[in-house]
């Protein structure tokens, strides 16, 4: 009993970052029913402290080598200590482009934002199935949550949708963890017994059983056939929610989705073609997301057609089953944080001036007020993967891993992912620039009134849009230090 409660002991220590994001959640509750005055402000210094403290927490402890929690429940590691940088980082945005919206004064608002946080740490550590479902169950119920919080018709509708939905993809998920519990004898899909159990098996139920485990996490990062609630979603919720969804619960979703791919595959071992199934998802969410993205007038639901569309270049990464692509994977996850924030939060800022319904309401507005336009245009520039921005850089390297595991493998459906992703980048390029186009090559319109430019969201467009330079000139920064993390099951 002694050692039991030493090893807990120890696994609380190592938790430390998630615990002061769980007191941090537990004091906004606090706040939130005995202050009334200044009670916004509060709340949101309260989470940037908490954020700015875990990401350096996190530095700070950054392991060295992995260390198992709770019986083998989680596992601290450099690759889920870099993913809850990313989560931490997308919870900070989220709150400083939050300062004006009416619905970030409730205290349920970061309540649930830091809830999303939390349970996406969580997740990139989880080893163990009944963890997973726990913490993806802490994110998805959450953003359900969030993504009502425009208190309207059209945005309970887009909530309703999205609870719809992943309560379907969450069923699914739990049904397959059952068929592979019955197959294996366990639930670590981390433990040598998965791996030689699954690997002596010819049952059909295996490749069923994690068709089905992938649906959850395919719901969580916005790929199809799991993608149709997304443009709902994204034009009924506000802004900064939109923003804080598109980045954090897919990144999340990718990181365990990269160890249960892995897992499945028994180490090459599997006699299931894992490539080419992650091949032929990536393909279908790249294809339907730029041919759906196209037609669009909706600004919102045009990006929400990109995040589909972007998450099919992250599956590539996946898609060629080496260290090399989990890398570059890892950089594109970077950059896709960076561009995405970028583009909503200059959303966010023209929508303070007026309700930005149509992509015509753009018209002229970069005649009238520079900076923000300007800052736009070059959010819209990394979506498309286009330089001087690092979404080129982070394109190339995606694009290099595929034809690295090409020529090495010769599988037709990598080189038709190759072709058909060129492809679509071009074609991205008629949707991601029609609001580039309106802004400066567009007419004033006589009752427009200019964009009023916020101090503080200039200088966070500003840092963005310096930072996604910097890294296209000098992208040896980033990817040597995610070159140094070694990731293992």
């Amino acid at each position: 009993m002694e050692l039991r409660l030493t090893e807990i002991s120890d696994s609380a220590v190592n938790l430390l970052p998630e615990l002061i994001i769980t007191t941090s959640l537990i004091a906004s509750i606090i706040i939130g029913l005995i202050i009334t005055k200044n009670r916004q402000a509060i709340l949101h210094a309260l989470a940037l402290v908490t954020y700015l403290v875990t990401f350096l927490i996190v530095i700070q402890r950054w392991p060295s080598q992995p260390s198992s929690l709770f019986g083998g429940m989680l596992r601290l590691d450099d690759f889920s200590s870099f993913f809850k940088l990313l989560f931490l980082v997308g919870g900070f945005l989220t709150i400083l482009i939050s300062t004006k919206k009416k619905e970030a004064t409730a205290s349920e608002y970061i309540l649930l934002i830091n809830a999303i946080v939390l349970g996406s740490c969580l997740l990139s550590m989880s080893m163990h199935f009944v963890m997973v479902l726990l913490s993806i169950e802490l994110v998805s119920l959450s953003s359900y949550i969030l993504a009502g919080f425009g208190f309207d018709k059209k945005s309970s509708e887009g909530s309703l949708k999205y609870f719809l939905f992943g309560t379907v993809a969450t069923a699914c998920m739990i049904y397959g963890f059952s068929l592979i519990y019955g197959l294996s004898g366990t639930l670590d899909f981390s433990a040598s017994q998965f791996v030689s159990t699954l690997s002596n098996s010819s049952s059909t139920l295996v490749l069923i059983g994690s068709f089905l485990i992938l649906a959850g996490f395919l719901f969580k990062i916005t790929a199809v056939p799991f993608h149709l609630w997304a443009p709902d979603v994204y034009e009924s919720a506000p802004t900064p929610i939109v923003a804080f969804l598109s980045i954090v619960p897919k990144l999340a979703g990718l990181a365990i989705l990269v160890k249960v791919v892995l897992a499945v595959n028994l180490f090459g071992q599997s006699g299931y073609p894992w490539q080419t199934i992650i091949s032929v998802i990536a393909l279908a969410s790249i294809v339907v997301g730029n041919l759906s993205a196209l037609p669009q007038t909706n600004p919102k639901r045009m990006l929400a057609y990109s995040s589909v569309a972007q998450s099919g270049f992250l599956l590539i990464g996946l898609a060629t089953l080496s260290m090399e692509g989990i890398h570059f994977l890892m950089f594109y996850s970077v950059i896709f944080l960076l561009m995405n924030f970028l583009v909503f939060s200059t959303l966010n800022q023209y929508e303070h001036e007026g309700e930005m319904l149509t992509v015509d309401s753009f018209a002229g507005l970069g005649r009238v007020s520079f900076f923000p336009a300007f800052s736009m245009l070059i959010g819209m520039v990394a979506l498309t993967g286009l330089p001087p921005t690092a979404g080129f850089t982070a394109k190339l390297l995606i694009f290099s891993s595929l034809w690295a595991s090409y020529a090495e493998t010769s599988t037709g459906i990598l080189l038709i992912l190759f072709v058909t992703g060129l492809i679509a980048t071009v074609v991205s390029l008629f949707f991601y620039l029609k609001i580039p186009y309106f802004l400066f090559l567009k007419e004033v319109p006589a009752n427009s009134v200019p964009t009023k430019s916020s101090g503080s969201g200039n200088v966070l467009h500003l840092i963005l849009v310096i930072v996604l330079i910097y890294l296209f000139i000098q992208p040896g920064v980033l990817m040597g230090w995610i070159n140094q993390i070694t990731f293992v099951l």
